[in-house]
């Protein structure tokens, strides 16, 4: 038992149920109340069957349709405003690594940013672009690019002494020492900046579309709240932000296997220790044929 419950497969299967389990519980709780609980709390077979439906809620489209439409426009500000964020962070990470001057001028006012909520930076950065798209962007990049920043800059911190004296001894330029140690061992601290940041960017995205209107995921969120179309886009909306806001950890995970060198070589190691002897085919057990070896005799020397 205590085998299985270290498996990360049962233990994904087991969080689902609890939630599903709570969800049901609280959902029959609020049922009973008789407050409406389609507004409230559905069931999880509710809002599965609203996102089967099609039964049609807003300009000739279902439900599941409205979402997906909305979604595309959310996801593509998100992304670009991701990309730029992490760009940025990046960059200034690595001018903070090769410069203590412009670490002591930036690092200590960065968290300074983060702290300015976005519903009141958002018609602060509307009125200097004047242009909500462009807003848009630019408030997912100021969320996205502080944890890209710090944990890079941590990565970079996190060298040890004796590579940059091995280095050192073999005369490597600066360019050589950030491209063969440095970078490669911030590659895993990036990439969890990147895991935090993602579901930020996804998140500032659709609040600011509850705020500035004009379509995307937050503007449905809002006018399903206020009844101007079935109350169920407002729960698929939420299922599928969740559900976008996982995997794009998930996917950023992925890529960090790809590139790290590291996680490549774990991989490589994981694979190698997978590998069994074939069975030899005449044989009920596996072949350990030794390898002819050259017998050296006195008359080979003579």
């Amino acid at each position: 038992m205590k085998k299985l419950a270290q498996k990360k497969s049962f233990q994904t299967i087991f969080w689902i149920i609890l939630v599903i389990a709570v969800w049901e519980i609280f959902a029959s709780i609020v049922e009973q109340t008789q407050r409406m609980p389609d507004n409230i709390m559905p069931h999880l077979w509710q809002i599965a069957a609203a996102a089967v439906s099609t039964d049609k809620v807003s300009g000739g489209m279902t439900a599941t349709q409205v979402v997906l439409t909305s979604a595309s426009a959310t996801l593509l500000r998100a992304l670009g405003g991701f990309l730029i964020g992490a760009a940025v962070g990046f960059v200034l990470a690595l001018l903070m690594q090769m410069s203590g001057i412009v670490e002591k001028m930036i690092f200590p006012y960065l968290m300074l940013i983060q702290l300015i909520p976005v519903i009141g930076m958002a018609p602060i950065i509307l009125a200097i672009t004047k242009d909500i798209n462009q807003s848009r962007l630019i408030i997912a990049a100021i969320l996205s690019f502080y944890p890209v920043a710090t944990n890079t800059l941590a990565g970079f911190k996190s060298v040890e002494k004796e590579k940059y004296d091995l280095m050192y001894t073999y005369a490597a330029s600066r360019r050589q020492i950030y491209t063969k140690v440095i970078i490669p061992t911030t590659i895993p601290y990036m990439f969890t900046g990147l895991k935090i940041a993602a579901p930020m960017a996804i998140t500032a995205s659709i609040l600011v579309d509850t705020l500035q209107g004009d379509g995307g995921l937050g503007c449905m969120l809002s006018q399903a709240l206020r009844h101007a179309m079935n109350i169920y886009v407002f729960w698929l909306i939420v299922f599928f932000s969740a559900f976008i806001g996982v995997f794009s950890t998930y996917l950023i995970g992925w890529i960090e296997k790809l590139v790290s060198p590291s996680e490549r070589a774990l991989l490589f190691a994981k694979h190698s220790s997978k590998k069994k002897l074939k069975p030899d085919k005449n044989r009920s057990h596996f072949s350990m044929r030794p390898r002819k070896l050259a017998v050296y005799h006195e008359t080979d020397a003579m």
